[in-house]
Order: C-alpha cells, then sequence, then structure tokens
C-alpha cells in the first residue's frame, strides 16, 4: 500500500514537467522564424523589410550571376527543403526554379510568383532570320525597375507571408504599410529630379531598362546586347552609333556586372556619356537596399543627362 502510494505521488509530480517540457517545445517552435527563399537580392530586401526578426530569409543569387543561366548549389536544394515560401520573380527570368523545387522535395512549400498581375512589356521581336534564343517569351521580366511594379511585388510578399504566418500578420501589415508609403516618397522625389530634363533618349546596354524607362518617361533608342550573354555584331555596332549621332543620345545606360569594353567603345566614337546603374541592390556601395538602389541610379542618369 506503501509503495502504490510513493508511486502514485512520484506520477503526480512527474507528469507536470511532462507538460511543461510540452509547452517549452511549444514555445521553441513557436519562436522560430518563418523560413523564407528568393530568387533575388531584391526580393531579399522585401522579405527583409516586412517581416524583420520574425523571417529566415537566404537569397540563392548574390546579384552577380546571370539570371538567366543560374545552375543552383547542393545548398540551395538544402534551403529550399526547409522553407515555408519561396519568392521568384517569375516572367521567364527564373526557369530553373521550378526543377529546384521539384528536386527538394519539399510537399509543403509555396512558391509565389511576384510579377503577378504586371503587365509585361514585350520585347521587340527579332529581324527575320534571326535565331530567336531570347528568354523572355512572356515578357521582359524586369519589372522591379519600375517603383510601381515594385509595390505590387511587396503586397504578393505580405500576403504570402501573412498566410504562411498568422501569429505575426499584424506586424507584417504594418510593416508593408510604412514601406510602401516609403516607396511612394522616393518615387515621387526620383520622377521630380529627372522630370525638368530635356534630354530623355538612351542606348542601353542590356535589355533590363523598359519597366524604368517607362516611369521615368524615357526612350530607349537602342539596345547594346539585344541577347542575354550575346555579343553583338559589328553591323549592330555600326547601327547604334548612327543612331546615337543622328538622335543626339548623350547617354548610354550600362550595367556594374557587365563588361565594360563596348560601351566605352561607343563613347569614343560618339561622344556620349556612360550611366553605370545597378539592377539589384548590393551592386554598388551604397545601395544595399532596394530604396538606396532606386536613388543611386535616378541620380548617376540624372547627373549624366545634366552633363550632355
Amino acid at each position: 500500500m506503501f509503495r502504490l502510494i510513493v508511486l502514485t505521488m512520484l506520477l503526480a509530480f512527474a507528469m507536470p514537467c511532462e507538460w511543461g517540457s510540452s509547452a517549452t517545445a511549444s514555445a521553441a517552435s513557436a519562436a522560430e522564424p518563418l523560413r523564407v527563399v528568393v530568387t533575388l537580392p531584391v526580393l531579399k530586401d522585401w522579405v527583409q523589410q516586412i517581416g524583420g526578426s520574425y523571417v529566415h530569409v537566404n537569397s540563392l543569387m548574390t546579384g552577380y550571376e546571370s539570371e538567366h543561366t543560374y545552375s543552383p548549389k547542393p545548398s540551395d536544394l538544402v534551403a529550399v527543403r526547409k522553407a515555408a515560401l519561396l519568392f521568384e520573380v517569375g516572367a521567364g527570368l527564373e526557369v530553373w526554379v521550378s526543377s529546384l523545387v521539384k528536386n527538394a522535395g519539399n510537399g509543403s512549400l509555396r512558391v509565389v510568383t511576384t510579377s503577378k498581375d504586371i503587365e509585361l512589356i514585350q520585347d521587340h521581336p527579332e529581324p527575320a532570320g534571326t535565331i530567336h534564343s531570347h528568354e523572355h517569351a512572356a515578357g521582359n521580366p524586369h519589372v522591379w525597375l519600375d517603383p510601381a511594379a515594385a509595390a505590387t511585388m511587396v503586397q504578393h510578399i505580405s500576403d504570402a507571408m501573412v498566410a504562411a504566418d498568422p501569429a505575426h500578420a499584424t506586424d507584417y501589415r504594418t510593416n508593408t504599410a510604412t514601406y510602401l508609403q516609403a516607396l511612394t516618397r522616393v518615387q515621387d522625389e526620383s520622377l521630380a529630379r529627372l522630370r525638368s530634363l530635356p534630354s530623355r533618349a538612351v542606348i542601353v546596354h542590356h535589355p533590363a531598362w523598359p519597366y524604368f524607362a517607362r516611369r521615368y518617361d524615357l526612350h530607349i533608342a537602342g539596345t547594346i546586347q539585344a541577347q542575354p550573354g550575346g555579343e553583338p555584331s559589328a553591323r549592330h555596332l555600326h547601327t547604334l552609333i548612327e543612331t546615337i549621332k543622328r538622335d543626339h543620345v548623350r547617354v548610354i545606360i550600362s550595367e556594374v556586372q557587365l563588361n565594360q569594353k563596348v560601351p566605352q567603345l561607343l563613347a569614343r566614337e560618339t561622344g556620349a556619356r556612360i550611366a553605370v546603374l545597378t539592377t539589384l541592390p548590393g551592386g554598388v556601395p551604397g545601395t544595399e537596399t532596394y530604396l538606396d538602389m532606386l536613388r543611386y541610379n535616378v541620380l548617376q542618369l540624372a547627373q549624366a543627362l545634366e552633363q550632355t
């Protein structure tokens, strides 16, 4: 009888301990950040702006690789396998994502295409007889360079995070509203900076700028590198030189990750200035966030146009 009483008391003391352990485990689980994977640094910036300390985000690309030909690493596979959300731009930019997701085998992963609901600009058709190798069949995918399109992408990211982590929905929505207000201010400031400039024609190095040009009322008079990774022919360069001289194009927009040899050649032949911009945050010092990148690009372009 005595042994039965002792055993009962031991069980009574043990049970709260087990409940306490369970509660501690639940609390630890609840405190774990939402695991997110993104394809590009610009998406990582937005996830961090919205999620803060409630998210752990991993960008598959650093921004110096080609989005078109990127080959996922084993570490990318591990990151996707552990993630709850994967954000991509879409529109044919990251054609390698579907196979990566399939190989990861994460049945609970939600893939969110952030360019959804954005009207895509079609790339100019190639001349007859040209072998078609351009990968932007659905339209040009560089939508984030238009701050108005960026706002749509941010909202898609916010909505997905709210659905995946409703415990922090209020924080996500508040952070989203604050960020979108800041984005609107920077857009208004940058529009005012370029509005008064009379010269608005540019040559671009790579076909990444149609959304930026549409938002800021620029005219793209020609493109150096019509195909991703391709080199312009001598005939094409001659045509660009003629266009620059005939239309009095004074600025060539290049990008920090691209070889500057051809823009420099065109500049020597025509007297045009080169504005080296970046398509992704972190491309140059001082552009670690999307808003910093937007300010930098507009300032560099404005200065180049003013000096001509």
